[in-house]
């Protein structure tokens, strides 16, 4: 149940549930541990989870026409993961979802959920104000692509997200951030000859 505590968490900090309405929202959602390496969405498969990262890290990418793998999203514990824009639209997704270690997520599908927030306004609201904020974000993150070198954006990331650049392969922060991992070492190598 601590998964859910955690949830109920996340959610408290935007919205009020009553007890029953909590009581409603555990019935729909299942715990699934996931092995690291084991994918939760993959291209040209339909996203029928919202997905809440109880304890893990994982990363959404899509590969280009030459193979390349461009991350788009980092998820590690108290975040939700998909492929939002399959789950949204209910079309076949373009991202890979890929677990970076053995993660716990709470899970419930389009089906059970998209009703409920008809029923409970405040889940609803939820996800209106949770869907708004990552949109803000994403739109922080591209001007901070085109506004900011290499560094920046790297140490805009430790700033922000430290724990993140501790557990997450150097591989993916530097795909995510749009450069090589050989780059990024150098980076790092040289802020921390700065220290």
């Amino acid at each position: 149940m601590k998964g859910f505590e955690r949830l109920f968490e996340n959610i408290g900090r935007y919205v009020f549930l009553q007890d029953d309405e909590k009581e409603r929202i555990t019935a729909v959602f299942e715990e699934q541990q996931i092995k690291r390496r084991q994918f939760l969405d993959q291209p040209g498969f339909v996203c029928n989870y919202r997905n809440y990262v109880v304890h893990g890290t994982f990363r959404s990418y899509y590969l280009d026409r030459e193979g390349k793998e461009h991350t788009v999203q980092i998820a590690m514990d108290d975040w939700f993961v998909s492929d939002f824009y399959s789950y949204i639209t209910q079309t076949p997704a373009t991202l890979f979802v890929e677990a970076l270690e053995d993660s716990t997520i709470l899970r419930t599908t389009y089906d059970t959920i998209e009703p409920l927030c008809k029923e409970i306004h405040a889940l609803s609201e939820y996800f209106r104000i949770t869907t708004e904020r990552a949109f803000a974000y994403s739109r922080k993150r591209a001007l901070s692509n085109l506004s900011l070198n290499a560094e920046e954006r790297f140490l805009e990331l430790h700033e922000r997200y430290p724990e993140m650049v501790r557990r997450v392969p150097q591989k993916v922060i530097a795909s995510y951030l749009g450069m090589t991992p050989e780059f990024l070492s150098k980076i790092r190598k040289k802020i921390s000859a700065k220290t």
